[in-house]
């Protein structure tokens, strides 16, 4: 039953207000069957029972849910699902950003918002196959789809191999233009790693989210088409705006 898989997240000693708890669990429900066909929730009283809490902390996190557009109150009628169009970013050998947008009536990019070329901490180095403290170009980026954003990352770029990526970067908005300014036309990807967090402060203020959103972490590496690593990323997705969709390369 949902109100048994909701609950059974919920402990009074795990350093997280009880209302945040519950207001995740029913984050979690809503695709398990805590609301109807309709999508309204249960009375809050009823919830109440569920979690074997009182109805003042049900409201404060049915409140929280509001706030973050994931739930609406009507008066008199209940508490609803709010059902977000959500982009889908497919993650496949190639995947591509701007050519996900453009598929789906959405005009965007992404936007370089700082660059700096830095050693080679040892989880890039070892991702770029670099040696430690080897140059690398260090870029923070936001993607926006119609002015809206949709994700934020960092991204390193091997400095020797493409000494002219920043400003190609800059130049298109694109990777994959600005790979191809750099004389790399194509290139694959080779590693999807996904986590789901809630969000940060940075999340919180430049994705335009709310406290409590939840983000979807992927960590990335590109190569060229003889495998060698020409790209290792960590994007942050809103949630409530982009689905990851994991697409298989068809046998044969």
């Amino acid at each position: 039953m949902a109100s048994d898989i909701i609950r059974s997240g919920i402990g009074r000693r795990t350093g997280i207000a009880l209302w945040r708890q519950i207001a995740d669990a029913i984050r979690a429900g809503l695709s398990s069957g805590l609301a109807d066909e309709n999508g309204k929730l249960p009375p809050e009283i009823e919830l109440a029972e569920q979690f074997g809490v009182n109805r003042h902390t049900v409201r404060s996190a049915i409140s929280a849910l509001v706030s973050e557009g994931i739930l609406r109150a009507e008066q008199g009628r209940g508490t609803f699902i709010i059902q977000p169009e959500r982009l889908t970013y497919p993650i496949s050998k190639r995947t591509r950003f701007s050519a996900s947008l453009a598929e789906q009536g959405q005009k965007g990019g992404s936007l370089v918002i700082s660059h700096d070329v830095i050693p080679a901490p040892e989880n890039v180095a070892l991702a770029l196959n670099l040696d430690v403290g080897a140059p690398v170009l260090q870029v923070r980026s936001v993607g926006v789809g119609d002015d809206t954003p949709l994700s934020r990352a960092t991204g390193w770029f091997d400095h020797e191999r493409f000494p002219d990526m920043a400003d190609n970067l800059l130049r298109y908005n694109s990777v994959t233009k600005a790979f191809a300014a750099c004389g790399l036309g194509d290139y694959v990807r080779i590693s999807t790693r996904v986590e789901a967090y809630h969000a940060t402060l940075d999340d919180v203020e430049i994705l335009r989210l709310s406290p409590g959103s939840i983000v979807l972490v992927t960590y990335a590496i590109n190569a060229d088409l003889e495998g060698r690593p020409v790209q290792y990323s960590k994007t942050r997705f809103a949630a409530d705006r982009v689905s990851l969709q994991i697409e298989h390369e068809p046998l044969g």
